[in-house]
């Protein structure tokens, strides 16, 4: 599972994959939309890369990237099974702790 948490944590990352759910983008047109340097935003590209969130093609001189929406749902879906798996345990130990009838007091 790519880690999902390295690849969404920076808002620029974030803004990256706002702009590629609209339309395929070259590193160009992307750094275009950002007040910071061509290398930075090469970096943030790479991470996404290495997340494998995102893909890159070659298309003459200019490399394209556009998102991986099969990583994308493969990671949601897990993503998903895990914060349920997360809550039905914290649902069981409410359940436990309402019929056992146990009251906390309030200065504890």
């Amino acid at each position: 599972m790519p880690d999902i948490y390295r690849a969404l944590g920076d808002s620029t990352r974030r803004r990256i994959l706002s702009m590629l759910k609209q339309e395929n983008k070259t590193q160009k047109e992307i750094v275009e939309a950002f007040a910071i340097s061509q290398p930075a935003i090469k970096k943030h590209l790479n991470i996404l890369l290495e997340e494998n969130i995102i893909t890159e093609s070659l298309k003459g001189k200019y490399r394209i990237y556009s998102l991986n929406f099969n990583v994308l749902q493969i990671t949601l879906h897990e993503l998903h099974q895990f914060t349920g798996e997360l809550l039905d345990s914290q649902l069981v130990s409410l359940k436990n702790y309402v019929e056992k009838g146990e009251v906390q007091d309030e200065h504890d």
